[in-house]
């Protein structure tokens, strides 16, 4: 059989695909399956067509093993596994709520549903939120359906629909999109030589980036050096993550937020990820991380946990001023300082509209914050961020703008030896990934604030002592770690 590279259309029978799109090989799930001509022919996309993507029907199987033989499925099977689950479906929509109503405010019935073809509508005014949903659950041909209530317009379903239940009037339009997306051209490496292929996640448009683009392409040229072929992506390429070996987040991350899901299927494939959602799910919730600390004996500062009926104990406990802390909170922001009960109430009834649960600690007043930067249970850096002039943090937000102190970075061996010990063991209670742990000094003693996931490494800041060399040691775990995966090491 000879080795094409032209796009497989996988169908369960050839009558199952009445559409005539130039470019495309036509097969069937059982000749894909079990003939091994196919399983040994490398840079081919798999287009999944076949009638049902049930559990173990030979619609699964199509795409399971395409995952294994590195061919790049549409769908793959965790979008399969997505499409079933409706309450993901919802979830996952809030990420273009917006686009929706805005998309569907013309429409005036409570119910409504429409086709995409590859991430195209029919109807140009959806074509903008058709993208959105294909880039999410990427499916050949998908049928969206909606329901109004009195918060707006929900996504409330996706069906995969196959080649023959395409509308008579739409046939024109779906092979039109088939075309235009199998004549689009497929990014290949840069590098023929590139061992493994590294995406970075970052947004060029975010206020506050962990990495500047001059960091980044630190990580970059220092991810080549090793053999890695490097791309940066954005959360419009959720639907290419199966193309890479690795995923480093470059992106300011949360649990609610595409981040985390980014990390949830870079896991689910089997890459390596930073941030890996375990550590974003413990890092990112000081509710947590408090109740982490205190139970495994890490030094912090005397903490309560706030809730409606407890605003009494934590003044008595704490005293005044007092520190308050929305669980997810990050930058100094969501962070206030209360002076007195009347304010603590004030600020409590504001914060407690968000969350049930908050963090009051005690005031530790220090002219800066140290943090240590720590990989796979190393440390890597040690900075001391001190406190903006006449203020109390780090970081001050005035009217859009945003002040930061001075960061001064000390060689790791010349930090106190039970700083280092302290940060470490709060790390390795999170895990065996990139972190920053922040901890105020009083006296000899050492408090950890607080441990983050993706935290800021910039030019100048972070990497003042190792300069390129930091760069190198981060990259250099993830060769270790995407080989250990390659071997079938990976724990």
């Amino acid at each position: 059989m000879p080795q094409s590279r032209l796009p497989l259309v996988i169908v369960n029978s050839p009558s199952d695909w009445p559409l005539h799109v130039e470019g495309v090989e036509i097969v069937t799930a059982r000749a894909y399956v079990t003939d091994p001509a196919y399983a040994a022919r490398k840079n081919v996309q798999v287009f999944n067509m076949c009638r049902s993507y049930r559990y173990q029907t030979l619609g699964y199987y199509v795409s399971l093993l395409a995952v294994a033989r590195g061919h790049h499925p549409i769908p793959d099977v965790m979008t399969i596994q997505d499409l079933k689950s409706a309450t993901l479906t919802r979830l996952v929509s809030e990420d273009f709520d917006q686009e929706i109503q805005k998309a569907l405010k013309p429409v005036e019935v409570g119910a409504y549903h429409f086709e995409l073809y590859f991430g195209h509508s029919v109807d140009r005014r959806l074509d903008r939120l058709a993208a959105q949903i294909f880039n999410l659950f990427p499916a050949p041909f998908l049928r969206a359906k909606f329901s109004k209530n009195s918060d707006g317009w929900n996504l409330i379903k996706l069906e995969p629909l196959a080649a023959n239940d395409i509308l008579q009037e739409h046939k024109g339009f779906a092979v039109k999109s088939a075309e235009k997306y199998f004549a689009s051209p497929r990014k290949v490496r840069k590098k023929k030589s590139a061992r493994y292929d590294l995406a970075i996640l970052y947004d060029p448009f975010e206020k506050h980036r962990p990495s500047s683009d001059a960091a980044i392409k630190k990580f970059e040229k220092a991810a080549e050096s090793l053999g890695f072929y490097v791309e940066r992506i954005t959360r419009e390429d959720y639907s290419r993550l199966a193309e890479f070996d690795a995923l480093f987040i470059r992106q300011t991350t949360s649990v609610n937020h595409f981040t985390y899901r980014f990390a949830r299927r870079a896991e689910a494939l089997g890459m390596v990820v930073m941030d890996d959602p375990q550590s974003i799910l413990r890092c990112t919730n000081k509710v947590y991380l408090a109740e982490l600390m205190l139970k495994n004996k890490v030094p912090v500062p005397w903490t309560v946990i706030l809730h409606k009926g407890n605003f009494e104990e934590a003044a008595r406990d704490l005293g005044f001023p007092m520190v308050l802390k929305q669980p997810d909170s990050a930058f100094s922001q969501g962070v206030v300082k209360v002076k007195d009960a009347a304010e603590l109430k004030s600020v409590c009834e504001n914060l407690l509209m968000k969350s049930e649960l908050l963090i009051a600690q005690e005031f530790l007043p220090t002219e800066f914050d140290w943090r240590i930067g720590i990989i796979d249970g190393q440390p890597l850096y040690v900075c001391k961020y001190h406190m903006v002039k006449k203020h109390w943090q780090i970081a001050r937000h005035d009217s859009g703008h945003t002040r930061y102190g001075q960061v001064e970075t000390i060689p790791v061996e010349q930090a106190p030896t039970r700083l280092i010990k302290t940060a470490l063991k709060g790390a390795n209670l999170i895990g065996k990934g990139l972190y920053g742990v922040d901890l105020k000094q009083v006296g000899n003693q050492f408090y950890l604030i607080e441990v983050n996931d993706n935290p800021n490494i910039d030019t100048g800041c972070e990497d003042a002592i190792l300069k390129d060399e930091l760069y190198r040691r981060i990259m250099r775990v993830f060769l270790r770690q995407v080989e250990d995966v390659s071997s079938g090491n990976w724990a």
